[in-house]
């Protein structure tokens, strides 16, 4: 039996500022419009975080018992390391995503957006054949573009949406550094794992691009969004806030530039959650000022 403890790293907490961020931002926006409603937000993170855990157990089951975690070298992998039974794994990916449809019909029936149901069964249906199925797309390196529409434009527009019950456009773009940063965070673990998934067969975009081209996209997702946060000043002046995170960005871009490998690469992936969770909460008050 694993232990709470080893569930809990198995959840991955060091990916969760992909899910509490770009609700962060979406409220935001909502709140620049004077529309925040604070129990549909705090519904719309529960379902994110749910989603962002249920997505990790199910990359766990789904690695571990094709046999591509049996070499990691990266943070516990429940099924991979022998200390959870794969069904065990499975049937809290399962839960994780009830526990998301539940709160998110709560959205639905809150906002009469029934056509929010589609959103969410899509935003399940990529949590799974990210790496489940019998052809998962997170092995033919859709990993990344995943993300970014899920976990950026998805839950940026959809926080926003379920408070104002009217998409402004800043939401879609403020959407857009949310998921670079959430796939900087992807890039940076598949630059890690890039040298076993390649062996394991599991193409990721970091396997596609090689070492070089990859270190080269992350520097992109994690320095765009402080570009495009400027470009958004004319409209919303103290998105500029955001800017204030950069320094938190020098040492991990610095990193991966001179080379980083294997487990020098797991302090990077939790200095580049500090840069998103930084950038996100400066940037969530710039737009609501």
């Amino acid at each position: 039996m694993a232990t709470p403890a080893q569930w809990l790293a198995g959840a991955r907490p060091r990916t969760l500022p992909a899910a509490i961020v770009p609700v962060a931002v979406g409220t935001g926006v909502a709140a620049a419009y004077g529309g925040v409603v604070w129990w549909r937000a705090l519904t719309a993170l529960f379902v994110a975080l749910a989603l962002q855990v249920g997505v990790n157990y199910a990359n766990d089951y789904s690695d571990g018992v094709r046999g591509t975690d049996d070499r990691r070298v990266g943070p516990l992998r429940l099924v991979g390391s022998g200390v959870a039974r794969p069904r065990e794994v499975f049937g809290a990916a399962m839960l994780c995503f009830l526990a998301a449809a539940v709160a998110g019909l709560a959205l639905v029936v809150a906002t009469g957006a029934w056509w929010l149901l589609l959103v969410g069964a899509a935003a399940i249906a990529a949590a799974w054949f990210y790496t489940g199925g019998s052809r998962p797309y997170g092995y033919r390196a859709l990993g990344e573009v995943s993300v970014f529409v899920f976990f950026g434009l998805v839950a940026v527009a959809g926080t926003t949406y379920v408070q104002l019950e009217w998409l402004p456009w800043t939401a879609v773009a403020a959407a857009v550094p949310c998921g670079l940063l959430s796939c900087a965070l992807l890039v940076v673990n598949n630059l890690r794992d890039l040298r076993t998934d390649a062996a394991a067969g599991k193409r990721t975009m970091a396997v596609v691009l090689g070492d070089v081209r990859t270190r080269t996209l992350y520097t992109a997702c994690l320095l765009l969004p402080f570009a495009i946060a400027l470009v958004l000043v004319p409209w919303r002046p103290f998105a500029a806030l955001a800017v204030l995170a950069i320094p938190l960005a020098l040492a991990p871009v610095r990193a991966v530039r001179t080379g980083a490998v294997g487990p020098a690469l797991i302090t990077t992936l939790q200095q580049t959650g500090r840069v998103q969770l930084a950038f996100g909460a400066l940037f969530t008050a710039g737009l609501a000022l």
